[in-house]
């Protein structure tokens, strides 16, 4: 069962060069939607409407694009920044452009018996409730480490493309439902 069918949350985090060095204090105070507070942060944070995205914009010309849904929508935000940038007056030369995390959460809307997963899949899970609430499972194919707790809400990242985390959750899905917790009086 794919992620988009259980109607899960994808954010994916993007880097790109601008290819010339910035005056933070002149983004900030020129271009909109941005803040600028370098004792508590050193970079611009610009906020893009639409695809709704933040941009995070560096002196030394680097930008980090986070909140995107996509990888197209991070590209497109990060060009529109790259614009805006531009009709500043800085000698922009966009390129470098590289999604450098994906993460996927999904709520399975059942309970999940995270001892009887950890037993099965003991070279993947590290489960301490004491440290952590959440089974770690560290999936080797795809290079996806996964969040599994016991209400059935699931947090997938560390993928460098969308379909890795969707191969993930396809991958898992029916060790999560082998060890659905029943309610009381349930049997299986």
């Amino acid at each position: 069962m794919p992620l988009s069918n259980l109607k899960g949350y994808r954010n994916v985090v993007a880097t790109a060069s601008l290819g010339c060095r910035l005056d933070l204090k002149t983004v900030a105070l020129k271009a909109q939607n941005t803040e600028y507070n370098p004792k508590r942060f050193s970079a611009v944070i610009m906020r893009i409407r639409d695809p709704r995205c933040t941009v995070l914009l560096f002196e030394s010309g680097k930008i980090v694009c986070t909140g995107a849904k996509s990888m197209n929508d991070a590209k497109t935000a990060a060009m529109r920044c790259a614009r805006v940038v531009q009709h500043l007056g800085f000698q922009v030369h966009y390129g470098e452009f590289k999604l450098q995390n994906v993460v996927g959460s999904v709520d399975v809307k059942f309970p999940i018996r995270l001892e009887g997963l950890t037993m099965a899949h003991k070279e993947f899970s590290d489960f301490n409730p004491e440290i952590f609430p959440g089974l770690v499972y560290r999936m080797k194919r795809p290079k996806v480490v996964l969040l599994i707790f016991v209400s059935g809400k699931i947090v997938l990242t560390g993928a460098k493309d969308m379909e890795s985390i969707d191969e993930a959750f396809d991958f898992i899905y029916p060790s999560l439902c082998q060890f659905r917790q029943l309610p009381p009086g349930e049997k299986a």
